[in-house]
């Protein structure tokens, strides 16, 4: 494994530790306890490996790990589906071919999104880049979709420049959970410069996002119902659909949920445009 991933995979590994309490596994808490959750040896215990072994696998040791043994440990972490697949890749186990993020949108795509009509949607690379995108999610974004190319990063712009015009509701647990599938995401391309500099750039604007990042948490991008208030039209809710167009593509889009939503978006669209 590179170093980097090393890197990666021993913060990972320490913070799911970390998280797991002797009662949740069954074991006794024992006198003079330190460690936040459970020991290491602990968890080679369960995990039916050896103690050193494990050690220097959470140390970040250039060491292969066998997917039986990754099993193992993933259980004895309880890990989820998504942080499971994390840490194959991490621990350079993982069976999916890396995927180009080329970023390239076809014609068919942004025919799609011009049928959309009154939906919001966008095309949007593993790295939060927006690409390409529709009148309606430029009118409900605007501040996104008019920042200059190269800028117009859906996850750069939560945490540094929240749009004024369309506030993202539950923010705090959105933002936990974006940051989260990023950090899946970005296990694919931990050795390339570009996802290196960006994440390190953002780190430095945001100490929100550091907090964030340090935690190690992992998702994978799914359906969510995202709440939102427009400056001068109120609430609206949408459910966001995510679908894979390409390799590390995704077409989002934003269904309205009720008729409030609904009438705001053929007002906003009524009354104003955004090129694209």
């Amino acid at each position: 494994m590179a170093e980097a991933r090393r890197d990666d995979l021993s913060a990972f590994l320490r913070t799911r530790r970390e998280r797991i309490t002797p009662d949740m596994v069954e074991l006794a808490p024992g006198p003079r306890r330190r460690t936040p959750g459970l020991r290491r040896e602990e968890v080679a215990l369960l995990a039916g490996v050896g103690v050193t072994w494990y050690t220097w696998l959470e140390q970040g040791r250039p060491i292969n790990a066998s997917a039986q043994v990754l099993d193992a440990i993933a259980r004895t972490l309880r890990l989820d589906s998504a942080e499971r697949h994390h840490l194959y890749r991490l621990a350079g186990q993982s069976a999916d071919p890396m995927p180009v993020d080329s970023g390239q949108v076809t014609p068919e795509m942004r025919a799609i999104l011009d049928r959309l009509g009154d939906m919001p949607a966008c095309v949007s690379n593993s790295r939060c880049d927006v690409l390409a995108w529709n009148d309606a999610y430029g009118t409900l974004f605007p501040e996104l979709v008019r920042a200059p190319e190269g800028e117009r990063n859906s996850l750069w712009h939560t945490c540094l420049t929240p749009s004024p015009t369309t506030v993202l509701l539950e923010r705090d647990h959105e933002l936990a959970r974006a940051v989260a599938v990023f950090r899946g995401a970005y296990a694919r391309h931990a050795n390339d410069p570009c996802w290196q500099d960006f994440v390190r750039r953002l780190s430095s604007e945001s100490a929100e996002f550091a907090r964030l990042w340090a935690r190690q948490d992992v998702a994978d991008p799914g359906p969510r119902v995202k709440g939102y208030k427009h400056v001068e039209l109120g609430r609206l809710r949408f459910s966001t659909t995510s679908l894979m167009a390409a390799p590390e593509i995704r077409l989002i889009v934003y269904t309205p949920m009720d008729d409030q939503s609904r009438g705001v978006m053929s007002e906003l669209m009524g009354t104003r445009g955004t090129a694209r």
